[in-house]
C-alpha cells in the first residue's frame, strides 16, 4: 500500500545536480560561474542605466535593447540562487513548488528573449527598408504594445506546459540532471503517459524555436534585398554594420538553444557532463555576451557608458 502511495503522490522536493564527476571541485568551479553571473548583472544593469539616463537613446532600437537587457537580467537571477548555493554550500534539495516557480521563469525569460530578438529584427527592417516612416511606425505606443504582447505570449506559452507537468505523478528518481529546473529534465522523472506534454512541447518548439528564427531570417532577407539595391558599397556596409550586433545576439541565443534541444532529444545516452555543459552555455551565453556585443558594436552605448563612468568619478 505504501508503494502505491509513493507512486501516486508527487515528491515534496527534487534533488539538483552540480557538475558530474567534479563534485570535489565545486568550490573552484564556482569562481568562473560567479564571474559570469557578475558580468551579466553588471553589464545588463549598465546598459539599462545608460538607456534610462541618456535622453538621446529614447529611440525604438534602444527601447528594444532595454527589453533585451531586462530579459537577460531575469534569466540570470532565475538560475543564480540554485546554482551558487549548490556550488558553494552543496545545498541540493529544492522544494516541489520552488522548482516549478523556477521552471516558469526560466522558460518564460528564455522564450521572451527569442520574442524580443524577433521584435528587434522588425525594428531593423523598418529602419533600413522604410527609413522615412520609421518614427511614425515605431511610436512609443506601438513599442509598448509589442512589449505587452511579448510578455503575454511567453506567459501563455509556458503556463500550459507547467500545469500539464504538475498534474503528473513523479515516481522515478527525484534526481534532476542540472542545478536548476528544466522542463526537458523534469519530464524524464514522470511515470505516467506524457504524450500530451510531448505534443505540446513539440508545438512550442515549432512556435518559438523554429518560427521566430524563420521570421528573423525572412526579415533579414528583405533587409539584404533592400541593401543590395542601395547606391554605394559604403551605404551597404553601414547598413550591415547597423545589423551586426543583432545578428550576433541571434546566434548567441539560437545556437545553444538548438544544441540543448537536440542533445535532449537525440543524445539521451551521452555523458551527463555534455548535457550539463550544453545547458549552462544555453543559459549563460546570451546574458553574458549581449551586453559585451552591444557595448563593443554600438557607438552610442559606448559613449553613454563613458559618460556614466566619468560622472561617477566626479562624484
Amino acid at each position: 500500500m505504501s508503494e502505491v502511495t509513493n507512486i501516486t503522490h508527487k515528491p515534496f522536493y527534487f534533488i539538483l545536480t552540480g557538475i558530474p564527476g567534479f563534485e570535489a571541485l565545486h568550490l573552484w568551479i564556482s569562481i568562473p560561474f560567479i564571474c559570469l553571473y557578475t558580468i551579466s548583472i553588471m553589464g545588463n544593469t549598465t546598459i539599462l542605466t545608460v538607456i534610462c539616463t541618456e535622453p538621446s537613446l529614447r529611440q525604438p532600437m534602444y527601447l528594444f535593447l532595454s527589453m533585451l537587457a531586462l530579459t537577460d537580467l531575469g534569466l540570470t537571477l532565475t538560475t543564480l540562487p540554485t546554482v551558487m548555493q549548490l556550488l558553494w554550500f552543496n545545498i541540493r534539495e529544492i522544494s516541489f513548488e520552488a522548482c516549478f516557480v523556477q521552471f516558469f521563469f526560466l522558460h518564460g525569460f528564455s522564450f521572451m528573449e527569442s520574442s524580443v530578438l524577433l521584435a528587434m529584427s522588425f525594428d531593423r527592417y523598418v529602419a533600413i527598408c522604410r527609413p522615412l516612416h520609421y518614427a511614425s511606425i515605431l511610436t512609443n505606443e506601438v513599442i509598448g504594445r509589442i512589449g505587452l504582447t511579448i510578455v503575454c505570449r511567453c506567459v501563455l506559452a509556458v503556463l500550459p506546459s507547467l500545469f500539464l507537468l504538475k498534474r503528473l505523478p513523479f515516481c522515478h528518481s527525484h534526481l534532476l540532471s542540472h542545478s536548476y529546473c528544466l522542463h526537458q529534465d523534469m519530464i524524464h522523472l514522470v511515470c505516467a503517459d506524457i504524450r500530451v506534454n510531448s505534443w505540446y512541447g513539440f508545438a512550442l518548439v515549432l512556435l518559438i524555436i523554429v518560427l521566430d528564427p524563420l521570421l528573423i531570417v525572412f526579415s533579414y532577407a528583405l533587409i539584404l534585398k533592400s541593401i543590395l539595391n542601395t547606391a554605394t558599397w559604403t551605404e551597404r556596409l553601414r547598413a550591415l554594420n547597423n545589423c551586426l550586433s543583432h545578428m550576433l545576439a541571434v546566434l548567441v541565443l539560437y545556437v545553444p538553444m538548438v544544441g540543448v534541444s537536440m542533445t535532449h532529444r537525440f543524445a539521451k545516452h551521452a555523458s551527463p557532463l555534455i548535457h550539463v555543459l550544453m545547458a549552462n552555455i544555453y543559459l549563460l551565453a546570451p546574458p553574458v555576451m549581449n551586453p559585451i556585443i552591444y557595448s563593443a558594436k554600438t557607438k552610442q552605448i559606448r559613449q553613454g557608458i563613458t559618460r556614466l563612468l566619468l560622472q561617477r568619478k566626479v562624484h
